[in-house]
């Protein structure tokens, strides 16, 4: 009898960890892991005693069953998103998983940069304290959430609105200060386009935040920047950032004025080789960009979320965890032993 034909191993698949932006924070994002977890737990009480009197208001805020009004505020998300990224972050690294790759989506790229090394956790809850009191001089505005092409979308583009964002081939951000983004709004609805309101209260990923980042920029402080120890892919680069720009402040602090390209800098990282997506943050916007993409579609990358997609009985982050690090174990990973 002969014997079987052998077949070529299968690469192990580069494991990718995510870390979604503004707009998908939730009330109690992550909060079923707090006083569970003592990784997670003391790094969101780190950064809550960094933050100072604003830190006990942001926990309060982050643990009421309803948040403040102002929940969507650049004072609350982003901050309470950078500490949930970075406190899932280290919860999973702790836990044993190796991430080949680090990748983040506005906000999100500074926990990435943060998990890669670039800055400490320190830094980072510094500079975000420093930017909240920089981009509240800000218009007002917000971002605009749309199912058409970037190419479709211009032709209904109106003065003072501009692409902040490409999530997908067929779903972009538009960004713009109130008045504007209300006109486009209503040009878009009026073409059948779906289109519907992101969670942010500024204009993000328009020029008009560098207007305010030139005008304050002397009150930001630069730490030193180290170049990643980990592969880090940047949504603004749309490829592996070069170590020249991530020690460049000028990099990080205009960050906010510039477009996320996160759909093409994800397409263009699954084109090399196999990859297993792990979004670690609050609900599962990437896990759901990711599972629209080509090579998900084929099989060749696969992509899960740690947490669930919005907020739920008390023991559902703990759930969705466990039940995240096993299916990793069939993916090729280590087995992990999360501290809880």
């Amino acid at each position: 009898m002969d014997a079987p034909t052998p077949h070529p191993c299968r690469p192990r698949p580069r494991v990718v960890l995510t870390f979604p932006g503004q707009g998908a924070q939730h009330a109690r994002m992550a909060a079923g892991l707090y006083g569970v977890s003592k990784s997670f737990t003391s790094t969101m009480d780190h950064a809550f005693d960094a933050f100072g009197p604003a830190g006990r208001t942001l926990r309060e805020g982050w643990l009421a069953a309803t948040p403040p009004a102002a929940f969507d505020d650049i004072s609350y998300a982003q901050p309470l998103l950078y500490a949930v990224n970075c406190a899932m972050g280290a919860m999973v690294t702790e836990a044993g998983l190796r991430p080949d790759v680090l990748l983040g989506h506005s906000v999100g790229e500074l926990a990435a940069a943060t998990l890669a090394g670039v800055f400490s956790f320190d830094c980072g809850l510094r500079y975000l304290s420093e930017y909240i009191g920089v981009y509240r001089h800000a218009p007002r505005g917000g971002m605009l959430a749309v199912a058409a092409s970037p190419r479709e979308v211009e032709a209904h583009l109106v003065p003072g609105v501009v692409i902040g964002a490409v999530n997908a081939p067929r779903q972009v951000l538009l960004s713009a200060p109130e008045e504007a983004l209300a006109d486009v709004e209503a040009a878009l609805r009026g073409a059948g386009i779906t289109c519907s309101r992101a969670r942010a209260l500024q204009p993000f990923h328009h020029p008009v935040m560098r207007d305010v980042v030139t005008t304050y920029a002397g009150l930001l402080t630069r730490p030193p920047l180290h170049p990643p120890h980990t592969t880090l892919y940047s949504a603004y680069t749309g490829q592996e950032l070069a170590n020249e720009l991530a020690t460049d402040w000028q990099f990080w602090t205009g960050q906010p004025a510039e477009p996320v390209l996160f759909g093409p800098t994800l397409e263009h990282l699954l084109s090399s080789g196999p990859h297993l997506l792990v979004e670690a943050g609050p609900g599962q916007s990437l896990t759901a960009l990711a599972r629209r993409t080509p090579a998900v579609a084929r099989g060749d990358a696969k992509a899960l979320a740690l947490l669930p997609a919005r907020a739920g009985e008390p023991d559902a982050d703990i759930e969705a965890v466990r039940a995240a690090l096993k299916q990793l174990a069939t993916c090729g990973c280590d087995p992990l032993s999360p501290d809880f």
